[in-house]
């Protein structure tokens, strides 16, 4: 037997007769005469050769067994061609159909995450890549890797091809465990260089033989935040960590904050940075506003 190609109009009908229970609800929800949609599911089960509704016995429409199989790629191919549209509806209206955005480690995941579940509510047509990133390496993103929007810290400085906007910061306090020898009150001055400093580090060649508040030529080097987090924790030296993410660690006496003379910790200045040569279209733009507002900016 030879199919058709049922119409996406069928479709619709189809499921509306499905999700409503009966022609006259199916009906009234499309705005049709009851006949329109009769009519409608009978050319769909013509096309496909199957009887979708049982409607002997009862002035209820009832699945059938073919009916309910298909129930479901119905409401994808339906559900496809409406993504399509609101898709195409953007594009219009100037809305990116994509974007790769980066983010510094340092920014609290918490924040993040809000920002990200909102921009998929406020932007479900537009395609989101996200990277986590380091120090320089959100730079090296946005410059070699053609990502479009980053959330960076202070450092490197500014790029003559970057534009930057000034979006909030955050605290970086000096932590270790409290058995470690630093956690002690009244460190003399230099003490905290006879002692092992975890130091979260990048490989992009842009901050290649800088240094950000390293006081100790003892030095773990790592990529992972994370990582240096649980180092921390085990006793295995001290650095400087967001206090938003030892806070935690801080009340329960798994970290302390360390009171060195020196004051290694910082404002950690946070910026949204994009390309010189592009423009920021209205998702990037509602992304930089949403970080500034998550940042307390």
């Amino acid at each position: 037997m030879k199919l058709g190609e049922p119409t996406l109009d069928q479709l619709r009908i189809f499921i509306a007769v499905a999700e409503h229970g009966s022609f006259g609800r199916a009906a009234k929800a499309q705005g049709r005469a009851i006949s329109a949609v009769s009519y409608g599911v009978a050319q769909l089960e013509a096309q496909l050769g199957l009887s979708l509704f049982d409607r002997e016995g009862s002035r209820r429409p009832v699945l059938t067994a073919a009916g309910a199989g298909l129930l479901a790629e119905a409401r994808s191919v339906a559900d496809g061609i409406a993504a399509l549209l609101a898709k195409a509806r953007s594009l219009h209206a100037g809305q990116e159909p994509s974007l790769t955005l980066v983010v510094d480690v340092m920014v609290p995941g918490e924040v993040t995450a809000h920002v990200l579940g909102e921009f998929r509510r406020m932007f479900p047509t537009c395609a989101l890549t996200l990277r986590i990133e380091a120090l320089g390496a959100v730079t090296a993103c946005l410059i070699g890797s053609g990502a479009d929007l980053g959330i960076s810290g202070p450092v490197p400085g500014d790029h003559p091809a970057l534009e930057r906007q000034a979006v909030g910061e955050i605290d970086l306090i000096p932590v270790a465990a409290p058995g470690h020898p630093l956690a002690r009150p009244g460190i003399a001055p230099g003490t905290s260089r006879r002692h092992l400093q975890l130091v979260l580090t990048d490989r992009s060649p842009l901050t290649e033989g800088l240094e950000f508040s390293v006081l100790s030529p003892l030095t773990w080097r790592l990529g992972d935040l994370s990582a240096k987090h649980s180092l921390l924790k085990e006793g295995l030296g001290w650095g400087n960590m967001p206090r938003a993410m030892v806070a935690d660690d801080l009340a329960n006496g798994t970290l302390v904050e360390l009171d060195l003379p020196e004051k290694p910790g910082a404002h950690y200045r946070l910026s949204a940075l994009w390309r010189r040569d592009a423009r920021l279209g209205p998702a990037a733009s509602w992304l930089v506003d949403a970080f500034r507002a998550g940042l307390g900016a």
